[in-house]
């Protein structure tokens, strides 16, 4: 960690007890990693199952990392593929704990942030919980995909100011009018140039790949 020599700034608007959602852009799977070594709480992240039941030694590896890496699986065999991860994300929130979530569904393929997806907003809304939007920097450089080796690189986070939301959770147009204000609040942290489009889904699924409504 002290060779990436990480500079973070507002660490202090992460609540240290009580229900908080941690949403930010999404540059590499080392988001994951660095991310959550600074923040002074355990921050739980949502994985699809299948990564915690692949066979062999190799499975065996993935799973115990995921697992170390703070991830609890989710079950999207049935049903809309959203529903499994909101319902886990709000029983995460439920019960006092901070919840991790990339608004944009999975890692930006160009360094540019797309369109959030809404399940964020409904996590927040159901919840009460507030939202702390957050810029990473850097990571990008230090784990491109299909990198197994790390380079070293400076790592930046900034961490925002909490974001309150309340009213309608089934209002979809009220659901985007959240989503976006949050992905805002983050892309002036980041200054990355704003796509009006989901991001592009990879042939592979991301590992992390949170907590996501369509519109």
């Amino acid at each position: 960690m002290a060779g990436f020599r990480p500079k973070v700034k507002g660490l202090r608007n992460v609540p240290v007890k009580g229900p908080v959602i941690i949403a930010s852009n999404h540059l590499s799977f080392s988001d994951s990693i660095f991310m959550p070594l600074v923040v002074p709480r355990k921050v739980t992240f949502l994985a699809k199952s299948e990564y915690f039941t692949s066979p062999g030694a190799k499975g065996l590896v993935k799973k115990l990392t995921f697992i170390a890496l703070g991830q609890v699986p989710v079950d999207r065999s049935g049903g809309r593929r959203s529903e499994a991860a909101l319902i886990t994300g709000l029983k995460v929130l439920a019960e006092g704990e901070c919840l991790g979530i990339y608004p944009e569904g999975t890692r930006s393929p160009d360094g540019r942030l797309y369109k959030g997806r809404t399940g964020i907003a409904r996590l927040a809304i159901e919840s009460g919980a507030p939202v702390i939007p957050v810029a990473m920097f850097n990571t990008e450089k230090i784990q491109p995909t299909g990198t197994v080796i790390p380079n070293l690189h400076r790592v930046g986070m900034h961490f925002g100011k909490p974001m309150y939301f309340e009213g309608d959770a089934t209002d979809l147009t009220y659901l985007r009018d959240v989503t976006d204000q949050i992905v805002n609040a983050i892309q002036a942290m980041s200054g990355q140039e704003y796509v009006d489009t989901y991001a592009p889904k990879k042939s592979k699924p991301d590992d992390i790949n949170v907590a996501g409504e369509e519109d």
